[in-house]
């Protein structure tokens, strides 16, 4: 048995800061209702425009696994580690958080905003030592279909988190190229650029996701995303 809701673009929490324009699909800072408190292990998807020159100044994360993803522009991190790394479209980066890690991410340009997507998912171990991945993966969004880009499963080449039952897909689909939904118990749809259509359920455009659910064994049915003649930047979380 399958359910499937829809959450449009309009429908998710805003915050506007001036320099930070950011969307929430889950409930996050001061924004909450009880339909969003998650789906599945991911507990926060953030669609953030950071300005120029701007950005989130050092704070700290603690016992979770961090996945950012840029659309446009490019976006600096440091951190209590050691680590620093300038992401940019294509460049997925992993943060475990662990015991506890302080880090900052700032918009490096002096002209342009950069798109981000930031997800969060419970690790299945607390307490782990904080670390750093990242990983560019334009040559295979390039050869077309869904790339493992973060998983607990091994999958080759995607950045490794501290959960088994998580995997991010994601696609860089050209115009009317479709793809198979990948199954879990849990399954976020995210469009994050462009349009298309769950094929023969809903059509979605920029921002809009779904969240599919599955009570029963077997329960891959198939499911598949058409892409629009724009063509389409999917991110889908596939968790227990």
């Amino acid at each position: 048995m399958r359910t499937l809701t829809i959450q449009r673009a309009d429908d998710r929490f805003v915050t506007d800061a001036g320099w930070l324009y950011s969307l929430h699909n889950f409930n996050f800072g001061r924004h909450y209702h009880a339909h969003h408190k998650g789906h599945g292990l991911l507990v926060v998807n953030n669609d953030d425009v950071v300005a120029p020159g701007q950005g989130f100044d050092t704070h700290a994360h603690r016992d979770m696994e961090i996945v950012t993803w840029v659309l446009a522009g490019r976006l600096e991190h440091r951190d209590s580690e050691g680590n620093h790394g300038v992401l940019y479209p294509g460049l997925a980066q992993r943060m475990s958080a662990g015991t506890g890690i302080r880090h900052s991410e700032t918009n490096p340009s002096p002209d342009q905003a950069v798109h981000l997507v930031q997800m969060w998912v419970r690790p299945d171990s607390t307490g782990v030592q904080p670390g750093y991945e990242q990983h560019d993966f334009n040559d295979q969004l390039s050869a077309g279909g869904l790339v493992a880009i973060a998983s607990g499963q091994g999958h080759e080449g995607a950045v490794s988190i501290h959960q088994t039952g998580a995997v991010l897909w994601g696609g860089r689909l050209k115009a009317a190229e479709s793809v198979t939904i990948p199954a879990s118990v849990n399954v976020h749809v995210f469009v994050a650029l462009g349009s298309g259509s769950m094929v023969g359920a809903c059509q979605l455009d920029t921002g809009d996701a779904v969240r599919l659910t599955y009570r029963s064994e077997g329960h891959d049915d198939g499911l598949s995303f058409l892409a629009g003649m724009e063509g389409a930047e999917l991110l889908v979380w596939a968790t227990d």
